[in-house]
Parts: C-alpha cells; sequence; structure tokens
C-alpha cells in the first residue's frame, strides 16, 4: 500500500455526511471547509443567508458536495427545524460539529437573565439537542463522530468569563456524557479548545492591539490563532484514525494552556 492509499483510507471522509453549526464564519467555516474537502457531504447551518450561500459557494467551485441551512439556533423549535432542514439536504449525518456560538461578556455583576438564557441556549442547549437528535441514530448505524468547539473559558477565567465560560465548560461536560453513552457503539464525541482566535466572535477583543499582543504573547509559538488552524484536527476527529480517542478536550492553542 502507497503512503497515499494509507493516508486517504486512514483519513478520508468519502461518503460521509456532516452537519457543521457555526459553519459560514470562523472556525466553524474552516472546520466545514476541511471536512468537505476530505470527501464529506456538507450542510453548514447559521443564520446568515449571504454568508451561508458565500461559504457553499465557495465550496462546492472546488468540487466539493455542500448545502446550507438558515437557522435560529437560540430556540429549542429553531434547533429541531434546522435539524430535519439539514436531513432533507443529504441524509441523516455521520458527523456533527457544533460550532455556532454567542459570546456575550458582561461582567458578571451586570449579568441579566436574558443574556444568561440567550448564552447557554446556544452554546449549550443548541449542542445536546442536536445530540439527542443524531447520536442514537448514529449508535445504530455504528458510526458517528460528535466534535464540539469549546473555549479556554471552560478551563480558566479571563477577560470576563461569565456566563460564556460557564456555557464552555458545561459543553466539555457534555461531550463527556455524550461519550459515555455512545461511543460503545462507535461514535466518539470529543471538543475542540481554540486559545485566542482571530474570528468575528472576538471582534471585541480584536479590536484592542494591546490586548491581542498579550494573548499573543502568552502562546508558546508567538501568535495567536487563525481559522484554518483547526482543519487538521478537524478532519482527525472526523475521521476513522480517531476511533479510539472520545470524551477528549483537544487543544488546538499555540501553548496558550500549558504556558
Amino acid at each position: 500500500m502507497t503512503s497515499h492509499n494509507y493516508l486517504s483510507e486512514l483519513f478520508s471522509l468519502d461518503g460521509r455526511v456532516a452537519l457543521v453549526t457555526g459553519g459560514s464564519s470562523g472556525i466553524g467555516r474552516a472546520v466545514a471547509g476541511a471536512l468537505a474537502r476530505a470527501g464529506a457531504r456538507v450542510v453548514v447551518v447559521a443564520r446568515r443567508e449571504r454568508e451561508l450561500a458565500e461559504t457553499v459557494d465557495e465550496l462546492t467551485a472546488d468540487g466539493a458536495r455542500a448545502g446550507w441551512v438558515s437557522a435560529d439556533l437560540g430556540t429549542r423549535e429553531g434547533v429541531r427545524t434546522a435539524a430535519e432542514k439539514a436531513v432533507g439536504v443529504f441524509g441523516e449525518p455521520d458527523i456533527l460539529v457544533s460550532s455556532a456560538g454567542i459570546n456575550l461578556r458582561p461582567p458578571l455583576g451586570e449579568l441579566g437573565e436574558d443574556v444568561w438564557d440567550a448564552t447557554m441556549a446556544v452554546n449549550l442547549e443548541a449542542p445536546y439537542l442536536l445530540g439527542q437528535r443524531f447520536g442514537p441514530r448514529m449508535a445504530e448505524r455504528g458510526f458517528g463522530r460528535i466534535i464540539h468547539v469549546s473555549s479556554q473559558q471552560a478551563h480558566r477565567a479571563f477577560v470576563q468569563s461569565g456566563a460564556y465560560g460557564v456555557s464552555k465548560g458545561a459543553l466539555e461536560s457534555l461531550a463527556r456524557s455524550q461519550a459515555e453513552a455512545w461511543s460503545p457503539y462507535g461514535v466518539t464525541c470529543n471538543t475542540l479548545v481554540p486559545g485566542f482566535v482571530m474570528t468575528p466572535l472576538n471582534s471585541r477583543l480584536s479590536a484592542d492591539p494591546k490586548r491581542v499582543a498579550a494573548l499573543a504573547a502568552r502562546t508558546l509559538v508567538g501568535r495567536n490563532g487563525l481559522a484554518e488552524d483547526f482543519a487538521g484536527a478537524a478532519v482527525f476527529l472526523a475521521s476513522r484514525a480517531s476511533g479510539y480517542v472520545t470524551g477528549q478536550s483537544v487543544f488546538v492553542d499555540g501553548g496558550f494552556s500549558v504556558h
């Protein structure tokens, strides 16, 4: 077997269907592109139709198969509707990536119930509901990959973690519970943990050059993250290669967490 064939067999996503929430921008878009270029048929779920169409147009121009669903993941009904519409594009997903998130971080003493509820709905409840919809069916088929995008705030409090940090800590716990439930049936469940990544979700911090420089200095590689830094890890966790990796928090942070 040649090295090319070996790697293709190990990491190829040919024949797989992936659903990526938040897949029209930032890390989600990079992950959707990586999975599509690795052979998966990808359904991108997000709110803004223009960005969704641009993402899918880019992927199809590269020869990938992709579709999109516009949805509000801030309500249970919105999540359920998005799930069924997504299934209508390419069928039941083998890979579920929860990258959609909101990043509202007022000082904790000013944190209102509206911000708390909105944060938990998108960052935690939507991944839970999608897991409940797709996880058992993946288990029935004997293969599945569930990947959540978490945050450093799941592990350490800084820059006003607030409700956002709580939601991401709970998201990693959700992955472990999902792994316990479904990994015996071939479904792995893991989280990707970014460092500081220059994406629209971090626009508030990105606008402060001194803070950006300080965060870069905290890494071991000397720079902040880019969305494309997550492509390889996402393909690994989505592929056959990661069959013995489950319940894990995989840090893709340039050494941010160990510096």
